[in-house]
């Protein structure tokens, strides 16, 4: 019988989904080398080959956490109304974040700390984000600091998905605190000719 194939693709995916669901739901000092390569049914050297050791591996789950945030945030189209645009990539987020309990809890739980410095080369999650705020500001709909909206949204944003993930509210309230939560954000930050638009988007079905 050969030796079982400790570097192919297969083998890595399989590394990098058991390092995920046991980053996610473990003390970080419980992760090791040796117990995620016996979730995945493979050896140590697996490990060792394809990401260089534990570091390594970690890190290959981060990189797929940005890489898959990233995809579903920029697959949000563009309109012509950039408020608009800021909560459709808002929903994407949760959405992402509700699909992808684990790679959620790995970016942003304390595992790695995430930077949008840091991305994945070009993969900024949080750059279509800004990219909106900055067309919101320049069309007059928001009013302040591009980076300081970003970031009270992004706070605001993650405290409801991590909220919601932690299982602190139903499904109804979840949704509803959501929708009211990003709008009130949105409405504090905007000007008085957006601050109405923002009521009535708020309140239509």
């Amino acid at each position: 019988m050969g030796r079982p194939r400790t570097n192919d693709e297969a083998v890595k995916e399989r590394l990098v989904e058991c390092a995920t669901e046991m980053l996610a739901t473990r003390p970080r000092e419980s992760v090791t080398v040796r117990a995620v390569a016996a979730a995945a049914g493979t050896s140590t050297t697996a490990v060792y080959s394809l990401f260089g050791g534990k570091d390594g591996l970690i890190g290959a789950v981060r990189d797929e956490a940005v890489a898959g945030l990233f995809e579903a945030v920029t697959a949000v189209p563009t309109s012509e109304d950039p408020l608009a645009d800021i909560y459709a990539l808002a929903v994407a987020y949760r959405r992402w974040g509700r699909e992808h309990s684990n790679l959620y809890s790995v970016l942003f739980g304390g595992v790695q700390s995430f930077e949008p410095s840091e991305a994945v080369g070009t993969s900024d999650p949080i750059g279509p984000l800004t990219a909106a705020i900055d067309r919101a500001v320049t069309a007059s709909d928001l009013d302040g600091p591009a980076t300081s909206i970003a970031l009270s949204l992004w706070v605001t944003l993650h405290g409801l998905v991590t909220l919601e993930l932690a299982g602190a509210f139903d499904a109804p309230t979840a949704q509803a605190a959501f929708r009211s939560t990003i709008h009130a954000t949105l409405r504090g930050w905007a000007t008085p000719a957006a601050f109405s638009r923002l009521r009535q988007s708020e309140l239509a079905p």
